[in-house]
Parts: structure tokens; C-alpha cells; sequence
């Protein structure tokens, strides 16, 4: 069953029947959710987690063995604390935020990917020419002309999008921190990018859509220059990441069941996909629709999609200082839990998954051996980051974020 807000604390049921250490064995003792009644999943209003929304809108949930409790935040570092916390279960979010969990301790493995290749790197139209003849010199190029640096905005340092950017520049040969002439400012959220693009703050971002779209739409001088697929074939985005308690529970299978559903809903069904776009992140579903046309609208659940890739990014956070070393495969991901469900992608990316085997159904079938909690990372005992973007609110329907057709004014505020 799914809640839209949270009516009573698993934390309080589990301090009360003996805390956290039986749950990862609760699998094997009986009861069809492993012994966990509620799962409190984390999720963000970006497209990266669109699954969310149609498992939500689609009522995929009912067939959880668990009462559901979405809670949205404004960006990954909130969700690293709520996880340090224990405050959450499963958590759709970026693969870096992902890692700086794991690095620092948290008792939990990705389990899926939510979406491929979804950012692209966009900048002022009067910068692309300059730009293919120059290169990195070009960023200095426009400081001369325009009399102050080029300023990149996008999510806090440590996101995904934060970190394709940083890893863009210095495949091209530029160091923000050392190069005057660019600038990276952090901005929460995808519609406070859009509204720095529309109030002509920024000449440039790393961000995945809708904004893209809305860009175009509306007409801004700021378009597309790179997209992921050109700088990084594979790129990792937004991830399902599940604790080990969950992991060890049927739980971990039936949920990521109605993952996969919602992936194949997504493509085959971009009209009905839309609508949900448009009630969970308030996007006008025309533009939803023909964001789900974007080459950036990548949307897969088969997390041996991004492994790869994901290995450039665990390589250059650590070499950021983002995460104390880098993390190795088998330390970011648990692939058990998707391969007990017997779905195989087909040969070709982005492509609709076939059924092999009869797999878990509705969630019947246990995703991994029952061997009680698995050890966490023995490194750093920090819980979390600080804080940037306030509390997290329950999931609920909001107001548009976005603008409901051309405009010269700016869009409202997030």
C-alpha cells in the first residue's frame, strides 16, 4: 500500500522489537515483506526519477508487501544525511551522492539504474562557434569580450551534473579552480536552472531535462553544446540504492518489479507518461511529452548499463575529494537483486526489456541468499552532509514549476 505521508515511524517499530541488527535476517524467519512493514523512499522532482512517479501514479506500490512513504528532497547531499540517519530505506538519487553514502559507512548498494546519459552541457549560442575553433581558450575569449567569466551554473558540487561538468572542462583542458576566466556557481534544483537561464544569470549548465526543452521552447540563447553520450558513453545519473535491510528482504525485488515496469511504461506509453510528469513534477505535459522525445530521455532499470562508466565517476570524485578513495564495482552496486527477477535487456540501448524466465512476478521470488546484514564500508562513521536546500516534504501534488507557455518574464520561483 502507498502513503503519500508518513503516519507512524518504522525507527519507533524497530527500537521496540529489537532495532536494526534482526531485520537483515527478517527474510529468512517468514512474512512476505521480510519483516519490514514500511519503506520510506527518498526521491527528488527531476526527470531522472520519473520511474517514481509512474510507480506512483500508476499504483504499482499495492503490490509491495509494504506500506510506502515517498518523501521528496531538493538535492542528494539532503538525502546522504536522511540516509546517515536512518531515515530512509531506498533512495532514487545521483550516483555520486550515491557513493559519498557508501564511502562514508552507510549499510547500502544500488540495486538500479533509473536513467543513462541524461545531462547535456548547454551554453550561450555566441559561445559554440568560438568554442569549436578555440577550445579552452575560448573561455577566455569571452571573459575579454564580455568583461567577466563564462559562469556555469548547476546542482551542488558533488552531484552528477556538478560532476560531468568538472569532468567536461578538464577533458577540454580547463581547471576551474585554476582558470579565472570560468566560473561554477551551485543552484538547487532543476526549475532554479531554468530560472537563472531565463533571468540571463548564468551562460551556461550541466543539466538534464526537462530543461532542455524548456529552453528551446522558450526560445533561450542558451542551447545544447554537449550532450553525455558525447562526453561520457554510459554516464551514470540518478540510481536506486536500497539498504542492506532491504536488500535482504523480498521487498528489494518487488520494488524494483514495479521499477521495471514503469522503465517499459515510460516507453512505451510516452503520452500517459507525460500526464504523470505533469502531477508530479508540474511540468505541462506537452512539453513533458516532447522532453520523452529528447536524445537525453534514456530511462533503463538494468543497473549493469552504467558500471562502466560509473567507474570514471568514482575515479574522478575521489580525485575531487568527494569520496575518500575510489570505490570499486562490487562496493557501489549490488546486481543480485536485479537479476533475480530474470529480465535481460535486449541488444540494442534504451530498448524495451523482454521477460526470460518466470522470474520473481509480482515479487515472489527472493532476490539474494539470506545472510543476515551485510558488513558496511569500514571507513569514516560521518552520517551525512550538511544541509543545503532545508527540510524534506512528503510526496504530494505541487504547483507548476514551470512556465505554461513563451513568456518574456521569468518563470516563478522555485
Amino acid at each position: 500500500m502507498y502513503e503519500p505521508t508518513r503516519t507512524a515511524s518504522r525507527r519507533s517499530f524497530l527500537a521496540a522489537t529489537g532495532g536494526t541488527a534482526t531485520v537483515g535476517l527478517a527474510g529468512c524467519l517468514g512474512g512476505s515483506g521480510g519483516g519490514l512493514d514500511e519503506l520510506t523512499v527518498a526521491h527528488m522532482p527531476i526527470y531522472p526519477d520519473l520511474q517514481w512517479y509512474v510507480m506512483e501514479g500508476e499504483g504499482y506500490f499495492s503490490e509491495i508487501d509494504a506500506e510506502i512513504t515517498g518523501q521528496e528532497f531538493g538535492n542528494g547531499p539532503d538525502i546522504v544525511q536522511a540516509l546517515g540517519g536512518s531515515d530512509i530505506d531506498v533512495a532514487m538519487f545521483g550516483i555520486v551522492p550515491a557513493m559519498i553514502a557508501i564511502d562514508r559507512g552507510i549499510a547500502a548498494r544500488v540495486t538500479a539504474a533509473n536513467i543513462r546519459e541524461p545531462m547535456g552541457i548547454m551554453a550561450e549560442s555566441s559561445f559554440h562557434e568560438t568554442f569549436e575553433q578555440e577550445g579552452a581558450d575560448a573561455f577566455a575569449a569571452w571573459e575579454e569580450e564580455q568583461g567577466e567569466p563564462f559562469t556555469f551554473g548547476t546542482f551542488p558540487q558533488g552531484s552528477v551534473p556538478d560532476v560531468l561538468l568538472r569532468y567536461w572542462l578538464r577533458d577540454v583542458g580547463v581547471d576551474p579552480d585554476e582558470n579565472d576566466s570560468v566560473e561554477i556557481i551551485e543552484i538547487n534544483g532543476a526549475s532554479s536552472v531554468w530560472q537563472a537561464i531565463a533571468n540571463g544569470e548564468i551562460d551556461g549548465t550541466s543539466i538534464m531535462e526537462p530543461v532542455p526543452t524548456i529552453a528551446q521552447a522558450e526560445g533561450s540563447s542558451v542551447t545544447m553544446l554537449r550532450t553525455a553520450a558525447d562526453v561520457l558513453p554510459g554516464q551514470p545519473a540518478a540510481v536506486t540504492l536500497m539498504s542492506d535491510a532491504v536488500r535482504d528482504s523480498p521487498l528489494a525485488a518487488q520494488f524494483l518489479e514495479g521499477h521495471v515496469r514503469a522503465t517499459e511504461f515510460i516507453e512505451e506509453r510516452p503520452d500517459a507518461t507525460a500526464a504523470h510528469v505533469e502531477e508530479g513534477i508540474g511540468m505541462p505535459a506537452d512539453r513533458a511529452r516532447r522532453a520523452l522525445d529528447s536524445p537525453l530521455s534514456n530511462f533503463i532499470t538494468d543497473p549493469t548499463e552504467i558500471t562502466d562508466a560509473t567507474q570514471v565517476f568514482s575515479e574522478f570524485a575521489a580525485g575531487n575529494d568527494q569520496i575518500g578513495e575510489q570505490l570499486s564495482t562490487d562496493e557501489i552496486f549490488d546486481l543480485a537483486v536485479y537479476d533475480s527477477l530474470g529480465w535481460r535487456p535486449k541488444s540494442a540501448p534504451n530498448s524495451t526489456r523482454s521477460r526470460r524466465g518466470s522470474g520473481s512476478g509480482s515479487g515472489s521470488a527472493t532476490p539474494v541468499a539470506c545472510a543476515g546484514v551485510r558488513s558496511a564500508r569500514p571507513r569514516s562513521s560521518s552520517s551525512g552532509t550538511s544541509s543545503r536546500s532545508g527540510r524534506p516534504r512528503t510526496s504530494s501534488r505541487r504547483r507548476s514549476r514551470w512556465p505554461e507557455r513563451s513568456r518574456t518574464s521569468s518563470p516563478p520561483a522555485t
